[in-house]
């Protein structure tokens, strides 16, 4: 997804608020898609130039039962929601409330999934007192597994090709 700075932004908002023009054609001019401007024209008149400004960080799980419970009881549309309570796309409300509709509350405060890295250890350093001889072992322990690993990939694969040349159905022209 395409990143537009604040300036750009502003420049193509204040050309559709002109009024010389349509948003589609301000929109096509700029190669953009005219839902875009449109979403920047209304959160600017919101929300003024912070409505345009780049946002960053989470939303808690209160936050986002505040704002499906708020589209229910006043009838907003997901981008109405998104325009007023300033939250970043309208998408993200459609998300929310599939988490909620399939698991409540305790969905939407569960983090994405693969959000957090795993901690990799790093390799044990190879001993600098190694003699000359254990170091050829090392080497030589090395290339073996190297070729077994080597050889249990061409197993595989064999046995992949074996496969789809089994399922093929010879035509008898």
């Amino acid at each position: 997804m395409a990143k537009y700075n604040e300036q750009f932004k502003l420049k193509v908002v204040r050309e559709c608020l002109k009024g010389t023009e349509s948003g589609r054609s301000v929109a096509a001019r700029h190669e953009l898609h005219h839902s875009l401007v449109r979403g920047w024209v209304e959160r600017y008149r919101v929300h003024g130039l912070a409505g345009l400004r780049r946002q960053s960080g989470t939303y808690s799980a209160a936050f986002k039962q505040s704002v499906l419970r708020k589209i229910r009881d006043q009838g907003l549309s997901d981008i109405q929601a998104a325009t007023l309570l300033g939250i970043r796309s309208s998408g993200h409300i459609a998300k929310w409330r599939a988490q909620y509709d399939a698991g409540g509350i305790e969905a939407l405060a569960r983090k994405r999934p693969g959000a957090s890295m795993p901690h990799k250890y790093p390799p044990e350093p190879v001993s600098k007192d190694m003699t000359k001889e254990e170091l050829l072992e090392e080497v030589a322990n090395l290339r073996a597994e190297l070729d077994y690993l080597k050889k249990l990939d061409a197993l595989i694969e064999a046995e992949k090709t074996k496969a789809l040349v089994g399922k093929r159905k010879w035509s008898k022209d």
